[in-house]
C-alpha cells in the first residue's frame, strides 16, 4: 500500500497542498469547523466525513486530522495552508465566526 499523500508539511503549523487530483479536508479537533482545501482555495467542509480512506478516495478527498501523530501531534489554534491557488492561508481557530478565522496570509509564496 502506499503512503503517498496529497499534502506535506512545514514547520511546526504548515500544510502545503501538493496533489491537484484530490481536495484535503483539514480536521482541528471534534469542537473546530472543518476546512476544504481546494485547487482554487479554501471553502467550509459541511458534509459527513468519509468512513475510511477508500471511501475518501472515491470522493476525490483525502482528510488530514491535524492532531494525529503522523501530521502534528496536536490541536493547532494557528495553522497556515498554501494552497494549489498560489496563496497562503492563515486559519485562526481563536476567530471562529469572524471574518478574520481564514484569511490571505500571503498572495503569492511561490
Amino acid at each position: 500500500m502506499s503512503t503517498e499523500r496529497a499534502f506535506i508539511k512545514s514547520g511546526r503549523n504548515t500544510i502545503i497542498h501538493k496533489e491537484k487530483k484530490l481536495d484535503l479536508v483539514i480536521v482541528n479537533g471534534e469542537a473546530h469547523p472543518k476546512i476544504k482545501v481546494t485547487p482554487m482555495g479554501l471553502v467550509p467542509f459541511k458534509e459527513e466525513l468519509p468512513r475510511n480512506r477508500r471511501e475518501a478516495k472515491e470522493r476525490y478527498l483525502e482528510v488530514v486530522h491535524v492532531s494525529s501523530v503522523d501530521v502534528f501531534g496536536e490541536v493547532k489554534r494557528l495553522l497556515f495552508i498554501q494552497a494549489l491557488d498560489g496563496r497562503e492561508y492563515k486559519v485562526d481557530y481563536s476567530k471562529i465566526g469572524t471574518k478574520l478565522f481564514v484569511r490571505i496570509h500571503q498572495d503569492s509564496y511561490l
